[in-house]
């Protein structure tokens, strides 16, 4: 698994926009695109999907689609992404199989023993901080709340890369990452800015800053 340490989960009402935010991400350097169109129809996340999964090989990047098993094949996406709440990472591995990649959620080290155990390549573990832009959010970790879970994940032997999801900015790379994440993903600090290029481009330089990513 590659280019893991930045990912950008898109959001927007729209397939296009949800294709404007990828489209700026890429160029800024971005090489994980999380394709996240919850409560939209199925027709807006083929017009999606069909526009990034192509940009995405262009650019040599890793397309992720949100919580939908189906799309992944359809739509030759290179794995997908659970939610506590979707279907089970073994489930899906037995669909998918071990050529796809498949991350879990977590909020608890609980969640991420379960997430491991079951096979998960990567885990998204948040929020960092509250965000609107997921329902139903867990409780707030903190960067007190990362060094404690992923202290822990080390005890335990824990390997599966965790990263830091959830109302993440430029300026807190440094300390998500020195609490022991191994990438992060965001979503407003790429698209709510003015310059998404110039934005990507700087949480790549804070990451890069760290000497974590590679």
């Amino acid at each position: 698994m590659k280019n893991f340490q930045l990912q950008l989960i898109t959001a927007g009402s729209t397939a296009a926009q949800h294709i404007a935010g990828a489209t700026d991400a890429l160029a800024g350097g971005c090489r994980w695109i999380q394709l996240r169109m919850k409560d939209m129809p199925d027709s807006a996340l083929a017009e999606a999907a069909e526009a990034i999964a192509p940009l995405c090989r262009q650019f040599g990047a890793t397309f992720i689609i949100d919580d939908n098993v189906a799309a992944v094949e359809a739509f030759n996406a290179d794995g997908v992404h659970l939610g506590k709440n979707d279907m089970p990472v073994d489930e899906a591995r037995k669909i998918l199989g071990h050529g796809k990649i498949i991350g879990a959620t977590a909020n608890t080290i609980d969640d991420i023993r379960h997430a491991a155990r079951l096979g998960a390549d990567y885990i998204g573990l948040g929020p960092f901080r509250f965000t609107t832009t997921k329902k139903n959010l867990s409780p707030v970790l903190g960067l007190d709340g990362y060094r404690s879970i992923l202290a822990q994940c080390r005890r335990e032997g824990i390997t599966a890369p965790v990263v830091a999801i959830g109302g993440i900015t430029a300026s807190d790379i440094t300390g998500i990452m020195d609490a022991g994440a191994d990438g992060v993903a965001v979503s407003g600090a790429i698209l709510n800015a003015a310059d998404r290029i110039a934005a990507t481009s700087e949480i790549i330089n804070q990451l890069n800053h760290t000497s974590w990513i590679n």
